[in-house]
């Protein structure tokens, strides 16, 4: 009998793994809310169960997805990116189950999501991190404890929740009485999001790059990197664009960084592929913030550079395999860019569209093109989730290609119905700094005009030329 995984997911990182899983000669198993049901991820599985009707709800229900593993008869589960990726008690739970859980160990997830505690591992292990504090005292101690830091390392600081993740719980703090404000604020939106009000800080670095670095750690004591990522162009600490490899030009310091993360990766005992992220000052200073312990949203920048499956050795890893490849085995090859095409308006503070039916898809492809999505025509845009609807990803063997290439992906992809980020990404890789590789976490707020496009240039037009070519080809399909 076939091993069958459940995919405790949706959306297009779903039918990544279940790719990966079909690929591998496995049977995947999907799970679904009724909002969903018309989603493609369930279509493509081998089988798909109804969790209920959701929203949200049933895809965070620990014990609704142990029991619909159990009833497919599923060996392992795959938890994706977001909702229960970093849950430490759903990877217990797949644990006590006797399920196989496609990532690290639940006491691992446990120790890197509590950002203290990871802190305190790097610290031990000599990994250069940011000035920080260990959880705040509760009351008016903690801030007394937050006012002393403020004195000794100055503003702007950092106030983050403890077990936040994905750029959630984090504010900066300019001065004494926006911390004694936002303090009590923080705890409560800590303790509403992630059932835990700690918090601490860490001072800014000033307008630094975001790098991170994939590794890859199996159960045999193999590790290996598969080199930097640059993600500092965000928005409130939320990633816009992916590049790999990172953009510095200092080798030396990127080869410092990689095995920096591999060493990282040691210290917290970790297994299976996670990411070590790190800022980098402007005099080249870097420092650790943190591991996240699944699949990354933009791990296809690094699988376009590598040539390596990531999510498919995420599988084998959980399944007990060692490493097909060796650190001399992996090479970086040219640079790839990913875009997030979003139904959002980016001109009205990216506002979601949630809500609108997609009645024109054309997406763009080509050499060195991928796309990852579950979007397609007719498909109306579910309000109560996030508003991804195809990831964009381009490779070539210079920056310069890269550049050109997303650009001409971006002026030939065309979806009709909702507002997208398709214009808005299509300003930044027109625009100079970014053509030249010029960019920190400072970017989308020093670049205000790449906020200025037309809109009907960037959809309509393209609409009436596809109505255009379906109303030649009708009239005479084999025009020559």
């Amino acid at each position: 009998m076939k091993k069958r995984i459940l995919v405790a997911n949706r959306g297009e990182i779903a039918i990544r793994l279940i790719r990966a899983i079909q690929e591998l000669g496995y049977e995947a198993i999907a799970i679904y809310e009724s909002p969903d049901e018309m989603s493609r991820h369930i279509r493509i599985a081998d089988e798909a169960i109804l969790l209920g009707d959701g929203p949200r709800s049933d895809y965070l229900n620990i014990e609704k997805i142990i029991t619909a593993a159990r009833k497919s008869r599923a060996c392992a589960i795959h938890p994706g990116y977001g909702f229960l990726a970093e849950n430490p008690f759903f990877a217990k739970a797949c644990e006590q189950a006797d399920i196989i859980f496609i990532g690290p160990g639940s006491q691992i997830i446990s120790d890197l999501g509590n950002k203290v505690v990871a802190r305190k591992i790097m610290a031990d292990a000599g990994i250069p991190m940011v000035p920080g504090t260990q959880n705040l005292k509760q009351g008016k101690k903690g801030i007394s404890e937050a006012l002393d830091f403020a004195a000794t390392y100055g503003y702007p600081i950092m106030l983050k929740a403890t077990s936040g993740g994905g750029g959630r719980g984090i504010r900066r703090i300019e001065n004494d009485n926006e911390m004694v404000q936002q303090i009590p604020v923080a705890r409560a939106e800590s303790l509403a999001a992630f059932n835990d009000d700690s918090v601490y800080l860490e001072k800014v670095v000033i307008n630094p790059k975001h790098v991170e670095v994939q590794i890859l750690a199996d159960s045999h004591d193999n590790y290996v990197h598969l080199g930097t990522r640059d993600c500092s162009i965000q928005r409130r600490n939320q990633k816009l664009i992916e590049i790999a490899p990172s953009m510095i030009d200092n080798k030396p310091l990127l080869d410092e960084i990689c095995e920096t993360a591999v060493k990282a990766a040691k210290a917290a005992n970790y297994l299976n592929a996670g990411t070590v992220e790190f800022l980098i000052d402007k005099d080249y200073n870097y420092y650790f913030m943190e591991i996240n312990t699944r699949v990354q949203v933009e791990h296809t920048v690094t699988e376009m550079i590598t040539g390596i499956d990531i999510v498919r050795n995420q599988i084998n890893i959980a399944f007990g395999k060692k490493l097909s490849f060796t650190q001399e085995d992996v090479r970086l090859r040219g640079h790839a860019i990913e875009v997030r095409i979003n139904a959002e308006d980016p001109k009205n503070d990216f506002m979601p569209e949630g809500g609108k039916q997609v009645s024109v898809y054309r997406s763009t492809g080509g050499f060195g093109v991928r796309l990852d999505g579950f979007v397609y025509q007719g498909y109306i845009i579910p309000e109560v989730y996030d508003s991804l609807l195809v990831k964009l990803t381009v490779h070539g063997f210079t920056w310069d290609e890269t550049v050109g290439r997303l650009k001409r992906c971006l002026q030939n992809f065309a979806i009709r119905g909702p507002k997208t980020t398709i214009p808005f990404y299509l300003n930044i890789a027109n625009e100079k700094d970014f053509v030249s590789g010029d960019f920190d976490t400072s970017y989308i707020d020093s670049h205000p005009f790449i906020f200025h496009y037309d809109d009907d240039a960037s959809e309509v037009g393209k609409l009436a030329r596809l109505i255009a070519e379906i109303h030649h080809r009708g009239e005479n399909p084999y025009a020559q």
